[in-house]
């Protein structure tokens, strides 16, 4: 009885055949700062509200607007928004933007539309998120149909991996809706 006890022991020591697996030694921890939003005050034919986090730097060419980029120095990220008056050239700005979206077609995994108006402020335009690893994950068009034209896109300082930076790309594309919705003609 004994000696059955001693092997039922050793047999029950080796017939486990648990494959060690290695534990990570902490997990990836993406916790980014509440947004706080505050009005630009800078002289363009608009204004709008952007992320403390955000820095703000304006290109000029001949003393007139080119656009603006919005760095995220912490997530490695910019928003870079241009700006062009409308001059009976408003569809060649929108079928422009929207070819600067369709380049990404062959890489990008989706392209979903989002379609923004609203009448009391005349905004009207189009938010376009792109899924996979493209280059600009993020772009839009905001414009009043008569005189103003802004386009926008998100781009990240590293080769787009798109899984990595999915939840920076999530906080800057409400920073972006946040700008649109906020976003005034003067």
């Amino acid at each position: 009885m004994k000696s059955f006890a001693v092997l039922l022991c050793i047999f029950m020591c080796f017939s486990c055949d648990e494959i060690p697996v290695p534990k990570p030694k902490a997990f990836l921890s993406l916790d980014y700062p509440k947004a706080a939003y505050h009005k630009s005050l800078l002289e363009l034919p608009f204004e709008f509200e952007k992320n403390k986090l955000a820095q703000l730097n304006v290109s000029k060419k001949n003393n007139t607007l080119e656009g603006i980029i919005l760095r995220y120095p912490a997530l490695k990220a910019s928003v870079f928004i241009n700006y062009k008056k409308v001059d009976n050239n408003l569809e060649k700005y929108i079928s422009d933007a929207r070819a600067r979206t369709q380049k990404h077609l062959q890489v990008a995994d989706e392209i979903s539309e989002r379609m923004y108006e609203n009448d009391p402020q005349n905004l009207y335009g189009m938010f376009y998120d792109l899924k996979g690893n493209v280059a600009s994950q993020s772009q839009f068009y905001v414009t009043d149909s008569t005189k103003h034209f802004i386009s926008g896109a998100l781009y990240f300082e590293t080769k787009p991996n798109y899984d990595s930076i999915l939840p920076a790309i999530n906080y800057i594309q409400k920073d972006m809706m946040h700008l649109i919705e906020s976003l005034r003609w003067k």
